[in-house]
């Protein structure tokens, strides 16, 4: 699932359909809404990509995914969490160690933006972070580990854009505010179902800055993996259907080397089976 211009769209081929009319008003149309509908956007999906059917009916497409401009799949989530220090070479090029439990943040949702949305950077110390990011899909407290797949609608694509110098400012940094300025949370193209991927424990994450690849690694050397996050979470307050969390991003990040974003720069990530974002630098 994706979202146009605040409307749920699904892809079928290489085609967009908007959910509310596909559906027949069944799913509904805002799709944060339309998340705590995950099993029947399923099956609304799986009916869209069978011989046509619902062409057949009249339906139109929106047009193709090349040509739609996709905002965030999930563009008013609740809440969105973020966790640092979630690969072991992350928290060991930062000069940090290992965390005992997941160290948490927000990103606010007033951050969020698309998979084509350009990044304007609010300082010269913005960094990039690419991430594999959790979207919940069912109003959860307590779930155990080995129940906590079950509760997420899909996976999609983030970058954990970061204000460096906001991020680590005062006696005791607190993140969010660095995490948070306009566009520093693009997300998408899609909420993709875990089961539509080969390995949903073992996806491969990389980050690029202008064709060169800076982030390279699997979601298998996540330090608390999804089940863990989610379970965790669940234990200290509710979570909601369109929940965003980003699990934490590999080493390779600017803060390591000094070697920030600037004007013009065009930030890939790419997660196996998920998609990619390409955000240009303004």
């Amino acid at each position: 699932m994706g979202s146009v211009e605040g409307r749920a769209v699904l892809a079928a081929g290489d085609m967009v359909y908007d959910v509310g009319e596909a559906s027949g008003g069944g799913v509904p149309a805002e799709p944060v809404e339309a998340i705590g509908h995950h099993l029947a956007l399923h099956e609304l999906t799986a009916r869209l990509g069978a011989d046509g059917s619902l062409a057949a009916r009249g339906l139109e497409p929106l047009g193709r995914c090349v040509d739609v401009v996709l905002g965030p799949p999930v563009p008013w989530p609740r809440q969105v969490f973020g966790v640092g220090l979630n690969y072991r070479t992350h928290a060991e090029e930062t000069g940090m160690g290992i965390p005992d439990a997941p160290l948490v943040f927000t990103k606010f949702p007033g951050c969020l933006s698309g998979p084509t949305a350009d990044i304007e950077l609010a300082s010269t110390t913005t960094d990039y972070e690419a991430e594999l990011v959790v979207v919940i899909g069912a109003c959860v407290k307590d779930v155990p580990v080995a129940d906590a797949w079950g509760v997420v609608a899909g996976l999609t694509v983030g970058q954990d854009i970061s204000d460096r110098a906001l991020q680590n400012a005062g006696a005791r940094p607190q993140f969010s505010l660095g995490k948070s300025h306009d566009g520093y949370g693009p997300t998408g193209p899609f909420v993709v179902s875990p089961d539509l991927v080969a390995d949903r424990d073992d996806l491969a994450v990389r980050g690029a800055v202008n064709g060169d690849v800076r982030q390279s690694d699997t979601t298998a050397n996540l330090i608390f993996g999804v089940a863990e996050l989610v379970s965790y979470l669940s234990s200290i307050l509710t979570l909601y259907p369109g929940d965003l969390i980003f699990t934490g991003t590999p080493s390779g990040v600017g803060m390591a080397t000094g070697d920030f974003l600037r004007p013009g720069d065009a930030v890939t990530t790419t997660i196996e089976g998920i998609g990619t974002l390409t955000n240009r630098c303004v």
